[in-house]
């Protein structure tokens, strides 16, 4: 989900930000400047640590592909 913000910046750091990526493009600019310093990367690192794990994947699809089973005896 998007949230709007309205911010303020000094006229010449504007002009230069409208002609580096153009009008239509600096939110996306901006957030991926920011991104790297605002959210918390703690999570990105567990999961590439859970995919990283093989005994585990395997568990997991066993436990998946049981699940779907389970779902198609149901609906019979």
């Amino acid at each position: 989900m998007h949230r709007k913000m309205t911010i303020t910046l000094d006229e010449d750091v504007y002009e230069g930000l409208y002609r580096l990526v153009g009008p239509r493009k600096m939110s996306q600019f901006i957030e991926n400047l920011l991104r790297p310093h605002v959210v918390d990367k703690s999570l990105d690192e567990g999961y590439r640590a859970m995919a990283a794990d093989e005994h585990r994947e395997i568990e997991a699809a066993q436990w998946c592909n049981a699940l779907a089973q389970d779902m198609t005896d149901a609906a019979r």
